[in-house]
C-alpha cells in the first residue's frame, strides 16, 4: 500500500492553548500511523489559503489546524482544484462552530481518530459571490462581532469575546432593508440579522437542532430575524430566540439552495467570522458535496 502523504496547515495563534504538546502528540501518532507529514505554519492571513492553492494538490489529506477561520481559508484553497485531498480539521479557535457541528474534538490528540479512522464524509461548500464558506455567511446584528473581536481576545475569553463585542453594536442596532429571492420566494423587508449557513451552531450562539442540519443535502439553513413592528412582535421575537425555535412566528426560517439579495445600504457581512465588504448584490449558492472530509 503506498504510503499517504499529509500535510498540516497551522495557524499558530488560534485559540487559547498556546502549548504545541498535544499538537506534536497527534503529529507522532499520524506518522507512527504511517502517514508522511509535512508542516506548515502561517504567518499573516491569506497564508492558509495560499498554502493550500500552491501546495495541498500533491497530498492524500490536508489538515487545518487553527479556528474556524483557518479551516475557511484551507477550504477556500481547495474548492478550486479539480482533485482536491481529503480535508481534515484539528479545531484550536475560540468558538469552533463548525467542529461542533461535525463533533470534532477540540484536542489534536482526540481529533486525530478521525484522520486514523479513515471515514470519509462529503460536504456542501457555500459561495458568496465568488467567495467561498463553510458554514455561515451572516449580515446585521452582532455580524461585526465576530470579525471585530481582536486575536488576543478571543484567545483570553473565548466565547465572552464575542459578547463583549457584539455589545458594542447595541446602540447602533437597526433594521437592514433588503430583498431576497431564496429558491424563487422573495423576501422584501427590514430585517436585524441575516444567516445562510451549513451549520448547528452560529457564533456559538445559535443553536440549530442538529435532526434539521444536514452538511451535505445541497441545501442551506436560512434564519432571518424581521425589524419588530410592535411590542408583541417584540414579545414573539425574543421568545422564539430565547427558546430556539426558529419556526415560531416572528422569525423568518428556511432551507433553501441559492439565495439573491440586493439592498441599497451598507451591509458588511462575516463569512466564517471573516470580514466581507457590503456589496448592492450578493449571490449566494451551495456547491454541492464540493469536499470530502474525515470525520
Amino acid at each position: 500500500m503506498k504510503q499517504q502523504k499529509l500535510l498540516l496547515i497551522v495557524n499558530p495563534r488560534a485559540g487559547k492553548n498556546k502549548s504545541l504538546a498535544p499538537l506534536l502528540e497527534a503529529a507522532d501518532t499520524l506518522s507512527a500511523a504511517g502517514y508522511l507529514l509535512s508542516v506548515r505554519c502561517t504567518k499573516a492571513g491569506g497564508d492558509a489559503a495560499k498554502i493550500a492553492a500552491e501546495e495541498a494538490a500533491g497530498y492524500d489529506v490536508c489538515v487545518a489546524v487553527g479556528g474556524d477561520g483557518t479551516l475557511n481559508e484551507v477550504v477556500s484553497g481547495l474548492v478550486g482544484m479539480e482533485h482536491p485531498p481529503l480535508l481534515g480539521y484539528f479545531p484550536q479557535g475560540s468558538t469552533n462552530d463548525f467542529a461542533a457541528s461535525l463533533k470534532i474534538p477540540n484536542q489534536p490528540e482526540a481529533a486525530v481518530e478521525a484522520i486514523l479512522r479513515h471515514e470519509p464524509r462529503q460536504l456542501d461548500v457555500g459561495f458568496w459571490n465568488r467567495r467561498s464558506f463553510v458554514y455561515v455567511a451572516s449580515f446585521g446584528a452582532f455580524t461585526r462581532s465576530s470579525y471585530s473581536a481582536s486575536q488576543s481576545a478571543k484567545n483570553a475569553l473565548g466565547h465572552f469575546a464575542y459578547i463583549l463585542e457584539g455589545m458594542k453594536d447595541l446602540d447602533t442596532l437597526r433594521p437592514y432593508r433588503v430583498k431576497l429571492t431564496a429558491d424563487g420566494e422573495v423576501l422584501d423587508g427590514e430585517y436585524l440579522f441575516g444567516a445562510v449557513c451549513n451549520s448547528t451552531s452560529i457564533g456559538g450562539l445559535m443553536k440549530l437542532d442538529p435532526e434539521r442540519v444536514v452538511l451535505d443535502d445541497g441545501k442551506f439553513e436560512m434564519l432571518l430575524i424581521p425589524n419588530p413592528k410592535n411590542a408583541s412582535d417584540l414579545q414573539n421575537l425574543v421568545m422564539a430566540l430565547l427558546e430556539q425555535r426558529y419556526d415560531r412566528e416572528g422569525l423568518v426560517f428556511r432551507h433553501v439552495s441559492s439565495i439573491r439579495l440586493e439592498t441599497e445600504e451598507d451591509l458588511p457581512w462575516s463569512l466564517d467570522g471573516e470580514y466581507a465588504p457590503s456589496m448592492p448584490a450578493v449571490e449566494i449558492v451551495n456547491r454541492q458535496r464540493a469536499l470530502t472530509m474525515l470525520l
